[in-house]
């Protein structure tokens, strides 16, 4: 369930004004350090980065100038139709006087001033390029940023991939898949879009009051000043509302997150909810959440979405003061009245950019916070490097020695103390013992998935810390408990195994299996794609693919832990004669629970807390009448 909330993580609601004013934003905890680490990756991208800052301030310019243009526009059609207005009142102001005949006649017969319109058209043509050239400009940044971020991120990208091949297996033992995954996916996607949207907003925003201030001045420092009054009134209405706001999304999403986890759980286990008659239940607490998420809910929803409103009230009450000096200003002749109307549209204009800059602000701080999480992958401390000069063993034979080997997952937790085993090539080896005793433990540190804290493992003599990983891993052959397939035909799945497997090897490795007839009876044969989860076929058919896949690799040492859990008495006996095949003049170490299936080991370790308490044949062991007797006969008492 936790893996799925990790990669999952819901979305919120979003308020009017894009994320919803008053959420909970993820901080990074070293932001100034995060923030450099991340310029290191833009520096190659740097020529870019200037050329997308001159396209988004020559955009943003182009766009500002066009009110003030369009502002004298509206002044010559303003100028015209005041000039036919004030003949026609000439005209009549000299018949109310009873002005001679010769006057009034000369008023009429004079040429009607007419709007010049040469003027306005000259000024469309002017706005209709300034704003062709500002998106072309607009487009051109968006192209340049879009190939930036996606260059940038799949740098980030590659270099967390490398590091999770480099990472030792503790890593992931210590962590959920679902926080891994969410810090390759969901993280990197933040990086790039904050990189392709959120930077470029940022730069338009802040030319845009820039440039918006400086044209508002030019032309009237007192409407100005009377404009940047609504300013403090609007931010401290919307800091007042987005703290009431914030603590609602903060229950919003406690309470999405545990309604997802209900859900979730109540899908998983479907059949053990109808089983048992606990729909109502199921129901009930499903109800209990939802009320509260809706209690909750809908008063972030109307915190955020208030906003606006008293926003357009503040505003409003500006506009109206703009429009009376204005007015005022007209009338004395000291601005124009096209300028009136440029600076309303300025006015409207200017706050869009202040609310976008804090949003994006709250969107830099989140993507920061991402990034540290990526950089705390690509710093997590690597597997100890493989020697310069490694030792190759030409001809395995597969004689394996522990000795004196000391391990410990924690420093202050010892885990095995002394261990030594000789296995000779050949050999069957079971590993026995209740859960938590160190059997996959001794397996991993054969494989050098971890290293020993102390004496030495070897292979033929060689000590594996001496030899590649790759080299040392390629002698093993894996059959687990817990089966993976990946999403691919069956043939796929089984040539995992072997690099350039041809087809007859393939039938060949699924016959020795048992797992020839089954593959047959599907419809496609070995063509069958096993789906995501592969649940198109059962658990019993999936361990039988991966035994296939190690009869085909062929390798000098199996291990097999408890590789015929899932399959039926019958297939069982069947692998294990199959495996008894495969094992002859190979060493093999077996994980086994139930102990039926390793009384023909040549040696049986039986282990609990970390120590070899017992060694011997099966017979030995019986006789011996110790932790193995008892074990044996407590299975087979039933």
């Amino acid at each position: 369930m936790s893996e799925r909330r990790s990669i999952n993580r819901p979305a919120g609601p979003r308020g009017p004004m894009g994320p919803a004013m008053g959420r909970p934003v993820e901080k990074a905890k070293d932001f100034k350090g995060t923030v450099k680490r991340l310029v290191e990756y833009m520096k190659p991208q740097k020529i870019k980065f200037i050329a997308v800052f001159i396209l988004a301030v020559l955009s943003t310019v182009f766009n500002i100038v066009g009110p003030k243009i369009m502002g004298k526009a509206t002044t010559k059609l303003g100028e015209g139709i005041l000039a036919r207005y004030m003949r026609i009142i000439q005209i009549q102001m000299a018949i109310q006087k009873k002005m001679p005949p010769q006057v009034i006649a000369k008023l009429k017969n004079s040429p009607i001033p007419s709007i010049d319109y040469d003027y306005i058209g000259r000024i469309l043509l002017i706005l209709i390029g300034l704003y062709i050239i500002s998106a072309s400009f607009n487009f051109l940044m968006a192209y340049i940023m879009s190939s930036v971020s996606q260059e940038m991120v799949f740098k980030m990208r590659s270099e967390v991939k490398d590091k999770l091949d480099r990472l030792p297996l503790k890593y992931f033992d210590s962590r959920t898949h679902g926080e891994i995954l969410s810090r390759v996916t969901n993280d990197m996607d933040n990086i790039a879009t904050t990189l392709q949207q959120s930077l470029t907003q940022l730069i338009t925003s802040v030319v845009t009051i820039i440039g918006i201030l400086v044209m508002m001045i030019s032309i009237s420092p007192i409407m100005t000043l009377i404009a940047l009054f609504t300013l403090p009134a609007s931010g401290i209405l919307t800091a007042v509302i987005a703290k009431k706001s914030q603590k609602y999304f903060a229950q919003q999403q406690k309470i999405i997150g545990e309604l997802n986890g209900h859900v979730e759980e109540m899908f998983t286990g479907h059949k053990i909810v109808k089983a048992f008659g606990r729909e109502e239940d199921s129901i009930e607490t499903f109800k209990e959440i939802n009320e509260r998420l809706y209690e909750v809910g809908w008063k972030a929803q109307f915190m955020s979405g208030f906003i606006m409103p008293a926003l357009n009230f503040v505003n409003n009450v500006g506009y109206v003061l703009i429009c009376v000096v204005g007015g005022i200003f007209v009338a004395k002749r000291k601005i124009q009245i096209g300028d009136i109307q440029a600076f309303i549209q300025y006015m409207r204009q200017f706050t869009q950019p202040i609310v976008q800059t804090a949003n994006i602000a709250n969107i830099i701080q989140s993507t920061v916070a991402s990034a540290e999480r990526v950089f705390e992958v690509l710093d997590e401390p690597e597997e100890v490097p493989d020697k310069e000069n490694p030792m190759v063993i030409e001809n395995p034979k597969g004689e394996v020695k522990f000795e004196h080997v000391k391990f410990s997952y924690k420093d202050d937790q010892p885990l095995m103390e002394d261990i030594n085993i000789h296995v000779k090539p050949g050999q069957m080896i079971a590993i026995v013992g209740p859960t938590g005793a160190g059997k996959t433990t001794l397996v991993n540190l054969l494989m050098r998935f971890y290293d020993v804290k102390g004496g030495r493992i070897t292979v033929d003599g060689v000590d594996i810390r001496d030899m590649k990983r790759e080299d040392l891993r390629k002698m093993f052959g894996m059959v687990l408990q817990d089966t993976w397939l990946f999403s691919g035909t069956i043939k796929d799945n089984i040539a995992y195994g072997k690099e350039g497997a041809t087809d007859e090897e393939i039938i060949r490795a699924a016959k020795a299996a048992h797992a020839d007839h089954f593959i047959r009876t599907l419809p496609d044969g070995y063509n069958t794609v096993i789906n995501e989860e592969a649940s198109n076929i059962s658990q019993g058919q999936k361990q039988l693919l991966t035994i296939a896949r190690a009869f085909l690799a062929d390798p000098e040492i199996l291990i097999l832990d408890e590789a015929t859990s899932n399959v039926d008495t019958r297939t069982e006996v069947l692998i294990q004669r199959a495996m008894a095949n495969l094992m002859k003049g190979r060493t093999s170490f077996v994980i086994a629970h139930r102990l039926s299936t390793i009384r023909d080991a040549d040696l049986i370790l039986v282990m609990n807390h970390g120590t070899i308490i017992e060694q011997g044949t099966h017979q030995e062991l019986l006789a011996k009448g110790g932790f193995y007797a008892e074990l044996y006969n407590s299975q087979f008492a039933r």
